[in-house]
């Protein structure tokens, strides 16, 4: 589990169709094989480190749902290790397993902050909420707004300089993950309609 919070730019070294290899510093440190780390906000599993750098090993799968097979050699990626039992809650609930991809749509200037806006399929959108919270590339956030086809983040500008967003322009595909808790909520929702909101269906869901 991560919180969005990243610790560092690493860089990719070296990337084919079944592991990436990483350029890093901050994320080394008490990191062993097995552990895992977000690289753009997906969860992988270390599978060997030298002294500036790590690799995992990535699936077909990992490489359809997200931007990872899209990315090159010498890119700046967003990395962050598993939150440890005892670490602060900085950003919010993230698992590192992302919904899919969107697509930058806009970038526009208001005082310190850039507004990004991103395109994504309806499916993701629905639980995507005004105020509250998205992961994009592996960065929590929060919603400024929401329209039929996309969402709004607005981005200070310490996140711009110590996270990948920064060199983001119109066009390119970014990793999302949306709220854990709002997609529990909308399936069971979902399961609601189905079966009836009755009093034995309550009970079951705990309430």
């Amino acid at each position: 589990m991560f919180t969005g919070i990243v610790e560092e730019k690493g860089k990719i070294l070296a990337k084919n169709s079944g592991s990436i290899t990483v350029g890093a510093s901050t994320v080394l440190e008490g990191t062993k094989v097995g552990d895992s780390i977000s690289v753009n906000g997906i969860c992988l599993t270390v599978t060997s480190l030298g002294r500036d750098r790590f690799t995992a090993d990535v699936m077909p799968e990992t490489l359809r749902r997200s931007s990872l097979g899209r990315c090159s050699v010498s890119d700046a990626v967003n990395l962050e290790r598993a939150m440890p039992a005892n670490g602060r809650f900085g950003g919010h609930i993230v698992s590192g397993h992302i919904d899919g991809t969107g697509t930058v749509q806009s970038i526009r200037t208001e005082g310190n902050a850039k507004w990004i806006c991103i395109s994504c399929v309806p499916e993701m959108l629905k639980t995507v909420v005004e105020k509250g919270s998205v992961t994009l590339d592996g960065i929590s956030l929060t919603v400024a707004e929401v329209s039929a086809d996309s969402f709004c983040v607005s981005i200070i500008p310490h996140t711009l300089s110590e996270t990948a967003l920064g060199d983001r322009k119109a066009g390119d595909i970014v990793n999302i993950e949306t709220d854990i808790i709002g997609k529990y909520v909308e399936k069971l929702m979902g399961r609601s309609e189905e079966k009836g909101l009755t009093l034995d269906y309550l009970k079951e869901m705990g309430f």
